[in-house]
């Protein structure tokens, strides 16, 4: 049980990267403002290293569109409520409303993140399906490496 968790988190941090590397159907790259090209070419970068370390085949890379895609609908809507309530918690605490408001915006602010959460390691888990047993062998090696990248620019920014 908790190797099999430890895959589908470790594959999670690859996949979730894909969820949101596709710009949304009928949007062009100059209608989704310059931040979001920055981080939407990053994550299509990233996607493109992935894919091609993996050396997935055109039935993987095309089911995975798929499942990221799906992902990427049904998470549109919480995204859209998190930052209504990113924006109710900062004028909750602006207008100091009380503990009790700043609780239950807070309260609601962990549902929406879990819910969001479970939505990016189910598609996770169903790339990771995908995957054959070599190419699981590779995803896991390159989230340990990029887990190490990440620790190692911690340690020197922090």
């Amino acid at each position: 049980m908790g190797r099999s968790f430890v895959k589908y988190a470790a594959v999670a941090a690859l996949a979730t990267g894909m969820v949101f590397a596709q710009t949304p159907a009928g949007t062009s790259q100059s209608e989704t403002g310059t931040a979001k090209q920055g981080r939407h070419g990053f994550m299509r970068r990233h996607l493109g290293r992935v894919t091609q370390a993996l050396n997935l085949t055109d039935s993987q890379k095309q089911q995975s569109r798929a499942i990221f895609q799906q992902a990427r609908e049904s998470s549109q809507p919480l995204r859209r409520q998190l930052k209504q309530n990113r924006e109710a918690l900062q004028a909750a605490a602006k207008a100091n409303t009380g503990d009790a408001e700043i609780q239950r915006l807070a309260n609601e602010q962990g549902s929406l993140l879990a819910q969001l959460v479970t939505i990016r390691t189910e598609a996770s888990a169903k790339f990771y399906q995908l995957l054959t047993p070599e190419q699981r062998a590779k995803a896991d090696q390159l989230r340990g490496q990029f887990r190490q990248q990440r620790h190692s620019a911690e340690r020197r920014n922090g």
